[in-house]
């Protein structure tokens, strides 16, 4: 979010692209999980439970509750666990590329870069602030979704992991009969899509493979969505090993709207919600990644895995002068390029052994990931580059975590984690080359640097009987500063310098759960300290270290299994995000609900031939982004939200329709405040009213 808002609240740094992955190609448990004993034809991708990290706060979203979801976007099912909010640009069905963003415990528009999110184990996130776009894995290749709240993350998968880490794990054709798949929809805006899957295992060997075509107009002027996606997936499984291949595409144009703008003579946003200023401002992304490796039962009880990836992100930004502004309408503002090229190898181990009452499962590895990155800065598409970004990071960690469980009933793991970065940047600067009345930065100062950081958690937890059990955590974590915070990390018409300090997290965590039969409650409580946290003023156009923070926590789910055919889930969430020190102690963090809740109720009325889910998510005020002194010339307002879905199942045939925000709530939840000088200018971005959309699909023989 923070990239969608520099200089005009517009992405002036949209043509960023992604960071480095980490080397794992498995689910996020299946680095803790216990492997079965004697270890028989068992691979990391085919452990199902979910167990999370020992000592921190998880969930798990199964692939039937995103299948029932009356929400149309994983942003928005998301939201409805404890401890998740999300910011949205255009909100509803069209939030592809990253006009949509996931906060796991209060981090507001620093989110994208503070909650981390992984594809199968490997990281996803971006090395820019565009943070990870959650509409390029399609919902029907999604076999279920973790969540690990926290900064317990950061041993095991590396920096970035402080708000917590988001693990959507895809689906595979192991142990599945042959089958094929084929849904359509159409809905509010225009919206148009396609959905398509087969899948089947033929012996040792399995394939799947899912595509997504997606069209919509979208609720604002100049908002319209084209996106293209697909996965496929090889595997060869023998009880000594496996292979496993992946690959993920797609393929993004975005229209972009830009804000609306209120001012002390003028309000856009109640005047002319649906318009835009910006009707020629656009952005494409193009991603491909391919993912492999190798794992064998070198002993029982001992596996080892080798694996890696290659990652490449192509985008394209175009930005006009708006037409309101003292620049001449339409003219060119800026056309920027960017390939991002990630490459990764991760070789670990995982070992499972017990001796009498006590169990050590432990996983210890290596990372190695190097990012590539080239950006040129134009005014305009054939001009001469202003600038030419050239980014290189280098990574090396080292890592394990083992957890030991004794008599069945208490699980204490202790990890750490070493961490080398290495960073070349570069700038190319043409003072030839045209710009804008507006001009250009100079030269950036050329940077080559390094660093070694530290990562460690300790957790436990203790099954005090089948109903009741606690559990706790000390955990440090921390986050190098971004690509994109780095290019912005001096004013307007200044030299750039690259270079800003790593942002640093500790966390305390504790609490219970409760396994009442078909009543579950998972209760936690938690205070994270953070020191140098990166932060972008929206009015110096300027990257910096923040003064400490703190975020304190309650987080509450429970779930009721009323009858066979009654199901209830809720949650609710009190985030505190304030400064610790500086001239904002005390000041809350912007962009943050204090209080947020969700309750879900899935209910089959008439066997599998009609269901019915009823889902409402609440979130509280904010303050909008640019006013850390929480001035208050404009609020985030609160708002409940509430879906519905009815569907159903006859035979191989299946049909559905959602409404979402069906009480027609027309409200935002971004804004920009950059007043000053006694001049009020703030950037809303609305969000669309009531959406509706129906779709029909059938499964093929």
């Amino acid at each position: 979010m923070k990239g969608l808002r520099k200089k005009t609240g517009l992405a002036a740094a949209l043509g960023l692209a992604a960071i480095s992955q980490h080397a794992a190609a498995a689910p996020l448990e299946e680095r803790t999980r216990t492997l079965s004993l004697p270890v028989v034809n068992i691979t990391r991708s085919d452990l199902e439970a979910s167990v999370g990290i020992a000592g921190a706060s998880s969930t798990v979203i199964t692939a039937e509750e995103i299948a029932r979801a009356p929400q149309s976007t994983l942003v928005d099912i998301l939201t409805r666990e404890a401890g998740v909010q999300s910011t949205s640009l255009f909100g509803g069905v069209n939030s592809a590329g990253n006009s949509s963003t996931v906060d796991l415990r209060g981090f507001g528009v620093t989110a994208p870069s503070n909650t981390l999110v992984l594809v199968d184990g490997r990281r996803f996130n971006d090395s820019d602030l565009t943070g990870f776009d959650f509409s390029q894995i399609p919902l029907n290749a999604i076999e279920r979704v973790e969540i690990v709240r926290g900064n317990s993350g950061a041993v095991l998968y590396g920096d970035g992991a402080v708000g917590g880490v988001i693990n959507i794990v895809t689906k595979n054709g192991m142990g599945r009969p042959a089958t094929a798949r084929i849904e359509g929809g159409l809905g509010s805006f225009a919206t148009r899509e396609a959905k398509v899957s087969a899948s089947g295992a033929w012996g040792p060997f399995s394939t799947a493979a899912f595509g997504n075509f997606f069209r919509s107009d979208g609720y604002r002027e100049n908002n319209r969505t084209a996106q293209n996606q697909g996965v496929g997936d090889f595997r060869y499984v023998i009880p000594e090993g496996s292979v496993f291949f992946n690959i993920t595409g797609s393929d993004i144009d975005q229209r972009l709207p830009g804000p609306r703008n209120i001012t002390n003579f003028s309000n856009e946003y109640l005047t002319d919600r649906r318009g835009t200023n910006t009707p020629r401002d656009n952005a494409q992304w193009q991603n491909l990644t391919l993912r492999g490796g190798v794992t064998r039962m070198v002993l029982p009880g001992l596996e080892a895995i080798l694996d890696g990836s290659l990652r490449q992100k192509k985008t394209t930004f175009q930005q006009f002068n708006a037409r309101n502004g003292f620049l001449t309408p339409d003219d060119p503002a800026s056309f920027n390029t960017t390939t991002l090229s990630a490459a990764s190898v991760t070789p670990r181990i995982n070992f499972d052994q017990a001796w009498g009452a006590v169990r050590v499962r432990a996983i210890a590895g290596l990372d190695y990931y190097k990012t590539d990155y080239d950006s040129t800065r134009r005014l305009f598409q054939g001009a001469a580059p202003q600038h030419v970004y050239n980014f290189n990071q280098t990574t090396t960690a080292l890592y394990a975590q083992p957890t030991i469980t004794f008599w069945n009933n208490t699980d204490i793991a202790i990890g750490g984690r070493i961490q080398r970065n290495d960073y070349t940047f570069r700038d190319r600067f043409d003072p030839l080359a045209p710009v804008g009345l507006l001009g250009t930065n100079p030269q950036g100062i050329p940077l080559d640097t390094g660093e070694t950081r530290h990562a460690f958690h300790i957790g436990f937890e203790h099954r005090l009987s089948p109903m009741v059990a606690i559990f706790g955590r000390h955990a440090q974590s921390f986050r190098v500063p971004n690509i994109d915070e780095r290019v912005g990390a001096s004013p307007v018409l200044t030299v750039t310098n690259f270079n800003l300090r790593t942002q640093r997290s500790q966390d305390f965590e504790g609490g219970v759960k409760l396994n009442l039969g078909p009543v579950s409650v998972t209760s936690s409580v938690y205070q994270m300290n953070l020191v140098d946290e990166l932060h972008f003023s929206p009015i110096t156009f300027a990257n910096s270290n923040f003064d400490p923070t703190r975020r304190v926590g309650w987080e509450n789910t429970a779930s009721w299994r009323v009858s066979d055919t009654v199901r209830v889930k809720s949650t609710l969430t009190h985030t505190e995000a304030t400064f610790r020190a500086g001239p904002f102690a005390g000041k809350d963090v912007p962009e943050v609900a204090k209080w947020s809740g969700s309750s879900t109720l899935s209910w089959d009325i008439y066997g599998p031939y009609l269901t019915a889910d009823l889902s409402a998510r609440y979130f509280s005020t904010r303050w909008v982004d640019g006013d850390e002194a929480n001035a208050g010339r404009l609020k985030v307002p609160s708002v409940a939200f509430v879906d519905l879905r009815v569907g159903g199942t006859v035979d191989r045939f299946f049909w559905s329709v959602t409404a979402n925000n069906i009480f027609d709530r027309k409200i935002f939840d971004y804004a920009l405040d950059q007043s000053g000088g006694g001049f009020t200018f703030i950037n809303v971005y609305p969000l669309p009213g009531r959406t509706i959309m129906a779709r029909i699909g059938g499964n093929l023989p």
